[in-house]
């Protein structure tokens, strides 16, 4: 069983915080002025899954790429007595079988999004490697709080990996990804695979990764206010996962915030970047250093003047394009390519 750390971090001063980078400031600026970065609230979360005006849901037509890919859902078991869960899965038809896949985890605070959302990033990394991409449909918070979300993250890998062959896709080269919400739900499901015995994951792909339920590092204290989802905004996500007279005590589950893990040994090689202008900055570099810390192999990158999902809402910047291009690169190095 994996224990946890509950101490906090100290709390340290801080200075001004980081400039953005000078293409994505005008970016930040425009964004902001639209939803604020603590425009998440309790009572604000049903009108924050609504789609935002002019982003509009990839369909299957978009996903499949102009045929490249063959897209559906599949609704399949959840574990131990949880509700089954859907997953969409988009498998390339012009490449050899079996193939290596990426298992897709969402991200959007705990709170928000879909099996879609973040996935054409996700198919720009798999395309040109030939790799299957299979996204989960995680039950969200509040309406359903930890373990639910992990417990259906964890089980669609399972079924991913119990169903490797029938899907042509090689249950040694699965690598799992995450964005924000879904890089700590990542993290939790690899836990779960090295705590119960498997699948077997080939490494994990975590961007700007949500991992600690405290919200009190320095990044968080010094970007309150600014930039895409700011401290305020984390409060309310984990607290919607967690519970307000949980987060931040004694009994949070390191499958929930794996920050909150005393052992990081065991797990697969891991990728992680983050923007030096966001939230999320120290809690994945102090991740990153306990990792390395534990004998594991990881690469880390914090982009200077980065904020939270940069490379998404400006993907033609150079910051975003090579923060794109290491990505891929790692991705290569992990298939053998």
């Amino acid at each position: 069983m994996t224990m946890h750390v509950t101490e906090p971090s100290p709390g340290q001063p801080v200075g001004p915080p980081p400039p953005f980078d000078p293409e994505l400031a005008p970016v930040v600026d425009l964004l902001t002025s639209i939803r604020p970065p603590d425009a998440y609230r309790p009572d604000t979360i049903v009108e924050m899954r609504q789609p935002v005006p002019g982003v509009p849901t990839p369909t299957d037509d978009i996903l499949s790429r102009d045929g490249a890919y063959r897209v559906h859902e599949r609704t399949v078991p959840g574990r131990d007595g949880n509700p089954e869960i859907s997953l969409l899965v988009c498998l390339p038809r012009h490449v050899p079988t079996p193939a290596p896949a990426v298992y897709f985890i969402h991200g959007g605070g705990m709170i928000v999004g879909d099996n879609r959302f973040g996935l054409p990033e996700v198919l720009n990394l798999a395309e040109p490697l030939g790799m299957a991409v299979v996204s989960v449909e995680y039950r969200l918070a509040p309406e359903t709080p930890h373990p639910g979300p992990v417990e259906d993250s964890y089980a669609g890998l399972l079924w991913l990996s119990e169903h490797a062959d029938e899907l042509g896709i090689d249950p040694e080269r699965v690598v799992v990804a995450g964005m924000s919400a879904g890089g700590g739900l990542a993290v939790g499901a690899a836990l779960m695979a090295r705590d119960l015995g498997g699948p077997t994951i080939a490494g994990q792909l975590l961007l700007s990764p949500m991992l600690d339920d405290r919200n009190d590092s320095p990044s968080a204290r010094q970007m309150r206010g600014l930039g895409i989802w700011d401290s305020r905004s984390n409060e309310t996500g984990w607290n919607a996962l967690l519970g307000e007279g949980v987060r931040g005590g004694p009994d949070v589950s390191p499958y929930a915030a794996p920050a909150r893990a005393a052992d990081l040994s065991g797990l697969p090689p891991t990728f992680i970047d983050v923007g030096s202008a966001e939230t999320f900055r120290d809690e994945n570099v102090a991740f990153a250093a306990r990792l390395w810390q534990a004998g594991g192999r990881g690469e880390l990158h914090v982009w200077p003047g980065g904020f939270h999902g940069f490379d998404v809402v400006a993907p033609s910047a150079a910051i975003s394009r090579d923060a794109i291009a290491a990505r891929a690169a790692w991705l290569r190095r992990q298939l053998g390519k």
